[in-house]
């Protein structure tokens, strides 16, 4: 009999290249399907939501795949996956989905924080999860080049090469910057949410961000660069470790509310 789960997992990405398994890198799938299969007793073919790049992090990646004749409770592979996982990977939930469940093709949509230090004093404790730029950011100003992204757009010019897409039209719900007080600085975060992120994406409006909080270019430029279709035409690419994955919604549809329920 088979059943599907979805899983949510929580990771530093720091030590690892990524989140899909490679043959050169040890990625965090690679880390996840050993536990796994540790606790299950064979290997299983997991789906994760999205590639998350090099040095990315998550609080809430997405995992779907479909265990043989697994009896007990969704929550028994909690502790039974996690007692067999590193400790900069962690199970956080586990549920029933319904019969064909996949994480990637049935997300409605995605959100990610970035975390900026605006400080010229380094932060020992929490260097892996943010951008240190030793310079002064205006945030009210970069949510004012903010606005310009959001919508149904074509992202072309927002995208790194190396992962062609069928279409660069993304839909943004919401992107939004703000600063609060951190250790010897400020940290600046943007949090951005669509139907779907281009390779590099966030990273590289984050980066184009910066560019109108450091008062180099007008929040005006956001939206000549978005009209260009060009990646020549963005700042630089934020770094990896001030990306987090921190959610991924899917329909009520996707869940299995009888978890009794499975296929032969």
């Amino acid at each position: 009999m088979k059943r599907w789960f979805h899983l949510t997992i929580a990771y530093d990405g720091t030590r690892y290249g990524g989140w899909q398994v490679q043959p050169n890198a040890v990625t965090v799938q690679q880390k996840l399907d050993d536990a796994l299969a540790s606790a299950v007793g064979y290997r299983v073919k997991t789906i994760g939501s999205g590639r998350t790049d090099a040095g990315v992090h998550a609080e809430a990646q997405a995992v779907s795949f479909v265990l043989e004749h697994w009896r007990p409770a969704a929550s028994c592979l909690v502790p039974a996956i996690n007692r067999n996982l590193p400790c900069d990977i962690a199970v956080r939930d586990c549920r029933d989905a319904r019969p064909g469940f996949h994480a990637i093709r049935e997300a409605a949509s995605k959100r990610y924080r970035y975390t900026i230090r605006s400080s010229r004093v380094p932060d020992p404790i929490r260097q892996r999860q943010h951008w240190l730029i030793p310079k002064s950011l205006d945030a009210r100003t970069m949510q004012e080049g903010a606005k310009h992204l959001i919508g149904e757009h074509d992202f072309a010019s927002y995208q790194a090469k190396g992962a062609p897409r069928k279409t660069t039209v993304r839909h943004v719900t919401e992107l939004t910057v703000a600063s609060q007080p951190a250790l010897d600085g400020v940290d600046v975060v943007i949090e951005i949410e669509s139907n779907g992120f281009l390779y590099n994406m966030v990273r590289k409006i984050v980066g184009s961000l910066v560019q109108v909080g450091l008062h180099r270019f007008p929040p005006e430029w956001i939206a000549e660069v978005l009209a260009a279709k060009d990646r020549e035409r963005t700042g630089q690419t934020a770094p990896a470790q001030g990306l987090s994955l921190i959610r991924v919604t899917y329909p009520e549809s996707s869940f299995d509310l009888n978890p009794s329920q499975t296929v032969p």
